[in-house]
């Protein structure tokens, strides 16, 4: 009875809910060096899938993405933007490549690939059984040593020297797809850049203050930084409206020139033909004291942002501001709003009992032109006009 107690103890104590089985669970050696190995793993798929694009000789990708749109680069950023990729680690060498084209603009490629060598130089130490601590602290020990020696080594920039900007924009696309354009396209950078900093003060440049438009048509020669300001969207010609306004006087709304609906959906059925007489009177009525309160205020060229609520005009609005001369531009984008404002002076209004005379935008020349196939708004001569460019690209392709 004796060995029969003994072995009973003896093999729950051998079970799985032994003590000595739990502490063995956090005592495991390999566990961690294989989180750190898949870790790299990934890291390195991530850098290598993006090597073969980096220098002159650099391949070009062929990517397709979630819309089923194609997308040939070999620029990092573009390519990992467009890649999906779920691992944290891997997603960190995104987030970086991201990072540099926000700070320089170039080098995107480089980053990664510079990140994935030093990745697998820091697999050998690992498998040597340096600490990973250590070859951190070596990391950021040598990253110093690097700063200072860049430092030695740089050549101060001055932005007033265009002829030293041109050169470093034609080296930055000289591993681009177009990097037979750059004698065309390297002065259009620059000029683009010095037309919106002050070079005596700024030290960095905001990109969303160049507007750059795609219009199918025309050869990368047909490429120009255009004067003003350009719209992606076109003017309302339906109902016979102005294309071409001088002195212009540019009102910005983000109310919509149509009937008013209900928050809620409601269906009114009207049985008598005189109170659809009526109904349509008060429409009529409603949509002709907004559109003269519009020409009251002076306004002549009206850009109205895109709704997703109710249509932003009818076609009873269009045949009001036709006939009071009113240039009509719908489909503004709300991110395009703040762009917009800078570029013409003018400020956004959302509500008609807000729109006075002082909220327009003064230019001396709005006109729909029409080249290489494509038609787009061009405003010139912008009074107290915020510092932005336009630049119009045109190719065969949006590749």
């Amino acid at each position: 009875m004796a060995a029969a107690t003994a072995t009973a103890s003896s093999a729950k104590a051998s079970g799985p809910s032994a003590p000595r089985n739990r502490n063995d669970t956090f005592n495991q050696k390999d566990k961690p060096a294989q989180v750190r190995l898949s870790n790299i793993t990934a890291a390195k798929a991530v850098a290598d899938a993006i090597r073969t694009s980096l220098g002159p000789r650099g391949m070009d990708k062929m990517i397709e993405t979630g819309k089923k749109e194609v997308v040939i680069s070999n620029d990092g950023a573009t390519i990992l933007k467009h890649m999906s990729v779920l691992h944290p680690a891997a997603r960190m060498l995104v987030d970086l490549s991201a990072a540099q084209d926000v700070e320089a603009g170039d080098g995107t490629t480089s980053v990664v690939v510079l990140a994935g060598s030093l990745l697998i130089a820091a697999e050998k130490l690992l498998k040597k059984g340096v600490h990973p601590t250590q070859i951190a602290e070596g990391f950021q020990y040598a990253a110093i040593e690097a700063v200072k020696i860049l430092e030695d080594i740089s050549i101060p920039i001055n932005l007033d020297d265009r002829e030293f900007l041109l050169k470093s924009a034609t080296t930055s696309l000289s591993s681009k797809v177009v990097s037979q354009y750059s004698s065309i396209l390297a002065p259009i950078v620059v000029d683009s850049v010095l037309r919106i900093i002050n070079p005596a003060t700024d030290h960095n440049v905001d990109l969303n203050d160049i507007r750059i438009v795609k219009k199918i048509g025309g050869t990368i020669d047909d490429t120009e930084l255009v004067p003003g300001l350009v719209l992606n969207q076109t003017a309302i010609t339906s109902a016979g409206g102005p294309t071409r306004v001088e002195k212009a006087k540019i009102g910005l709304i983000q109310f919509q020139l149509s009937p008013p609906k209900p928050d809620m959906d409601n269906q009114v059925v009207v049985n008598d033909y005189r109170q659809m007489d009526r109904i349509l009177k008060e429409e009529r009525n409603y949509l002709l004291n907004l559109v003269k309160k519009i020409k009251k205020a002076g306004c002549n060229v009206l850009l109205i942002q895109k709704s997703i609520l109710r249509d932003a005009v009818n076609s009873l609005s269009l045949h009001f501001l036709s006939k009071l001369k009113i240039m009509a531009i719908k489909e503004v984008e709300r991110d395009e709003i703040e762009f917009l404002c800078k570029a013409t002076g003018c400020k956004p209004i959302a509500d008609i009992d807000s729109f006075t005379e002082d909220k327009l935008g003064y230019a001396d020349l709005v006109e729909e032109a029409e080249s290489n196939g494509s038609r787009v708004v061009q405003i010139s001569g912008i009074k107290n006009a915020g510092k932005t460019a336009s630049i119009i690209m045109r190719g065969a392709n949006q590749y």
